[in-house]
């Protein structure tokens, strides 16, 4: 088993300080310049005081646990389990870093659930 890379544990932090709502450790561990791309939206921000402001005021009573982290030398993926009342979501993150471990890019994926097209019930097992 290999250390953990300073991306993963940034990361690690990066999620636990958000599901805590504890702002300043979620700033501590990204880079001044942080950029956050959200493909399904279309939506982007710049900078490490936007980005946190962005996820402060996010609506709703929203809960997150880590699911499973994949690690490499320089890119992090997450896959996190999302609750917002009863509704729950999955997301896959992708986290890249800077020079100093600290998360330099945030590019999330957030899939909705739809139903499979007939026809392949004989070879699936629902959950």
């Amino acid at each position: 088993m290999t250390a953990p890379t300073e991306l993963s544990t940034a990361v690690e932090t990066y999620w636990a300080s958000a599901e805590a709502r504890d702002w300043t450790g979620f700033a501590a561990v990204l880079a001044d310049d942080v950029f956050y791309d959200l493909p399904q939206t279309r939506e982007r921000v710049r900078g490490k005081e936007a980005y946190v402001r962005f996820n402060r005021e996010y609506p709703g009573d929203w809960h997150l646990r880590i699911q499973r982290i994949v690690a490499g030398s320089d890119q992090v993926v997450t896959w996190i389990h999302c609750t917002v009342g009863l509704d729950e979501m999955y997301a896959v993150t992708f986290f890249t870093g800077d020079e100093e471990g600290r998360i330099a890019t945030v590019t999330d994926f957030w899939p909705e659930a739809y139903e499979p097209p007939p026809g392949r019930e004989h070879l699936v097992e629902r959950y």
